[in-house]
């Protein structure tokens, strides 16, 4: 569906001339935007192989990293869906209200083991169950992070008592409901402020993927990491705008097509995977860190109070349906 919009016309010499003169091919460009910098996982996992996709066909995607389109993660759908931009990369838990439904992928045990989280999520939006949570856009890629560590500054967690009382910054409303199930204060916030308020203890720790340690330089204000508790993963979405999407040519639709959905998807979600072992290794090569895999009676501990809180939030909204066909039951 996408090929060169190149138009020729032998109806007369002039027309001839005309457009032989024009460039060989004509692009359809699309701009990307995103709040995060250049060197981000981001770039290298999603960005250039959707670049990469599409090119042959004629479609130039142009990327606005840093929030260059427009400041504020949080506002990141709403600028696509007003054609500020026309393809955008965020996070569900940003605006949680909107998302219930996807967001119970990231809900502690939602994922099953040696599943992947695009399928667990694919699952659900190839069924129709999530088509209402966008809204004027078409999903293009939809995936899970890696999962969920404890990052903290002077605290070694190796109990849910070792929380209580502390102030956790989160992603969305579904680790929120966890850190209150152990005890602690969530403090929602986007990552580009983690840093500055772990530095200055306005914030005790953070639950989120060991990738984000390396893309927001979190090792300089953080020195213990507790990994293996059953604390979920985060979503991730890049959408683009409906009429944008829709005025392709049938041709640049098939090339976006081809590289959409779980395609797309399994190279983001790799990428963070990747990025996160990567962080891990570099963290205990460091030397001046803790970084501590729970045991199985400590992960035990953590899975009698956070386990409850996915049922509770599955079955109080009423998404039973969701997670088994997440699941595929």
């Amino acid at each position: 569906m996408i090929h060169a919009r190149f138009l020729r016309s032998a109806a007369t010499a002039a027309a001839l001339a005309a457009v032989t003169a024009l460039p060989a091919t004509a692009e359809t460009t699309l701009k990307f935007a995103h709040w995060v910098p250049p060197a981000h996982t981001l770039t290298a996992s999603t960005i250039e192989p959707l670049q990469a996709a599409v090119a042959p066909a004629g479609i130039n995607i142009e990327v606005y990293p840093g929030g260059e389109l427009g400041a504020g993660p949080l506002e990141q759908y709403v600028r696509v869906v007003q054609g500020v931009a026309d393809i955008v990369w965020g996070l569900q838990g940003y605006t949680s209200s909107q998302f219930p439904k996807t967001m119970v992928s990231e809900l502690p045990g939602a994922l099953p083991e040696g599943m992947t989280g695009y399928d667990l999520i694919w699952n659900a939006a190839d069924a129709g169950l999530l088509a209402d949570e966008f809204p004027g856009t078409v999903p293009l890629a939809l995936w899970l992070s890696e999962p969920n560590i404890f990052i903290m500054k002077d605290i070694d967690v190796r109990s849910p008592d070792d929380l209580k009382g502390l102030k956790i910054r989160v992603s969305g409303a579904a680790a929120a409901a966890t850190v209150e199930a152990l005890g602690a204060t969530p403090v929602q916030m986007p990552a580009g402020e983690i840093y500055n308020s772990l530095q200055t203890g306005l914030i005790d720790g953070v639950i989120t993927g060991a990738s984000a340690v390396g893309d927001f330089k979190l090792d300089e204000v953080a020195n213990s990491y507790t990994l293996d508790a059953p604390l979920g993963r985060i979503s991730f979405y890049v959408v683009m705008n409906q009429a944008k999407y829709d005025a392709l040519s049938a041709d640049e639709k098939a090339a976006l097509d081809a590289i959409a959905g779980r395609a797309l998807s399994k190279n983001a979600e790799d990428g963070w995977n990747a990025r996160a072992a990567q962080v891990i290794e570099s963290l205990e090569a460091a030397g001046d860190n803790t970084v501590y895999t729970l045991s199985a009676d400590e992960r035990a501990a953590f899975e009698a109070l956070t386990l409850p809180v996915t049922d509770k939030i599955v079955s109080e909204g009423g998404y039973e349906d969701v997670l088994k066909t997440m699941q595929g039951m």
